[in-house]
């Protein structure tokens, strides 16, 4: 099929959500890969329990709950200082070492582009600056605008409004087979991008495809 536009997820698709366990262990020693899991554990859990509740706090209220979980978890004092710059760092997520080539080939081949994220506007702004992803993306779309989390079809529903197209014509990417799971529901063409090595979730759901990277998206469109 021809794929008429591509919506990738962000955290833990073009942003490593763990890269942040380097400082947190500098501060924490011993601890920092336990509290990096933890954190985005929580992160993703307080998402759904607010969008089944009907109970929206952006996303960067959401990371900073998830935060003070997580230490309080492992044993730390969290110091304000400590917080602010481990939220701060979230804000310069580590891109994974193939997206500029494999996102540069879809672009140069005319492949229109979106991030599409459970992000606050300025949160996923500015992590994709730090990571000189920008320029790539025709648009950027938050759950901000529509106030539920994926998988809530309304944030899904962003894509195909924003490309004028039905979404069984554009192409997920996501990391995290659950966000795969709710796109497939919603009707894009999805790619599972395994990055962890682990099981498909027992959803009754199958992605068109699977790869490990982005290259493997791009492969995949461009052929």
């Amino acid at each position: 099929m021809k794929i008429k536009a591509i919506a990738f997820d962000a955290y833990g698709t073009l942003l490593d959500v763990y890269s942040v366990g380097a400082l947190a262990e500098t501060m924490f020693p011993g601890k920092g890969v336990a509290i990096a899991n933890t954190w985005r554990d929580k992160q993703i859990e307080y998402t759904r329990l607010r969008s089944m509740c009907g109970r929206f706090a952006d996303f960067w209220h959401v990371t900073g709950d998830a935060l003070d979980y997580a230490c309080e978890a492992q044993g730390v004092v969290l110091t304000e200082g400590a917080r602010r710059a481990l939220m701060d760092a979230y804000q310069v997520l580590t891109a994974f070492p193939e997206n500029r080539a494999a996102l540069a080939r879809l672009q140069e081949a005319g492949v229109p582009m979106a991030v599409l994220t459970n992000g606050s506007m300025g949160m996923i702004g500015a992590a994709l600056r730090a990571s000189g992803l920008d320029g790539f993306f025709d648009h950027v779309l938050s759950a901000d605008s529509v106030r539920v989390f994926k998988t809530a079809p309304e944030v899904y529903r962003l894509g195909p409004d924003a490309f004028g197209c039905d979404a069984q014509d554009m192409l997920f990417v996501s990391s995290n087979c659950w966000d795969i799971c709710g796109a497939t529901w919603f009707g894009y063409h999805t790619i599972w991008l395994n990055r962890q090595d682990q099981p498909m979730e027992r959803l009754g759901v199958t992605p068109d495809a699977r790869g490990r990277s982005l290259t493997d998206v791009a492969d995949y469109v461009l052929g």
